[in-house]
């Protein structure tokens, strides 16, 4: 049982126009910059990406924001890319806000076969308009539909042949739960070992859930916003 494809084009050269991808990272920490980058090659566009946040201007989602292939966000936190806002208030980016704890439970839910669930975040505010409400031991509660997709783009640190999958540190964020929720997972990681390199403890996503891995060619890491503490300062 070998996963490994050459290279991230060969990984993203059965996605079509129209398809759902979840891609996991927070911020710009974890995640798929070589898939990222293949898909702006590929050019498929009227994607619905599924994400955390929206990277930035000229990284990361924000590149496919730039060729102008992404018809919907499902996302939390948006604040980081001025593109994006622009293309929001023209209407040219259809774009569905969930709070980040319901974003991460949505996911979650897709990935276990549950259809929905429901949560008290959001009762009362416009995360609630148009959705099913329900009282619980005096409490109020929105239903949320568990969320799926067609692709999952996934970025970890350590990796088999198998699709075996290590994270490290906070670069985990929203990876493993999305690897579970979608159709074909494609992991990139940093480091490909053989199948008993990785020690079985340690495992966050068993291969069960990967269908496709390779090694990147490169990881910029940018940061969003660097601060560093002035000479001298204690």
């Amino acid at each position: 049982m070998n996963k490994i494809v050459r290279d991230a084009r060969e990984a993203v050269a059965d996605i079509r126009d129209s398809a759902t991808i979840m891609m996991g990272g927070f911020g710009l920490c974890g995640i798929p910059e070589n898939l990222t980058e293949a898909l702006r090659e590929k050019g498929v566009r009227d994607l619905t990406i599924v994400s955390n946040n929206a990277g930035v201007d000229d990284f990361g989602i924000g590149l496919l924001l730039q060729n102008r292939q992404v018809k919907k966000m499902i996302s939390t936190y948006v604040g980081e890319n001025q593109l994006f806002e622009k293309l929001v208030l023209s209407g040219e980016l259809e774009i569905e806000l969930v709070p980040q704890g319901t974003f991460a439970e949505r996911i979650r839910a897709g990935g276990a076969g549950i259809a929905a669930f429901y949560t008290p975040t959001g009762y009362g505010t416009m995360i609630a308009e148009g959705k099913e409400t329900r009282e619980f031991n005096g409490r109020m509660y929105v239903m949320e539909q568990g969320l799926t997709a067609d692709f999952a783009f996934v970025k970890a640190w350590k990796g088999d042949r198998w699709g075996n999958l290590v994270y490290r540190k906070t670069a985990r964020n929203f990876n493993p739960m999305m690897a579970t929720a979608a159709r074909v997972t494609i992991a990139e990681v940093e480091q490909l070992v053989e199948v008993g390199g990785l020690e079985p403890d340690m495992i966050h996503t068993p291969a069960i859930y990967v269908q496709r891995i390779f090694r990147g060619a490169r990881f910029e890491k940018r940061i969003e916003k660097r601060t560093v503490r002035k000479a001298g300062a204690q």
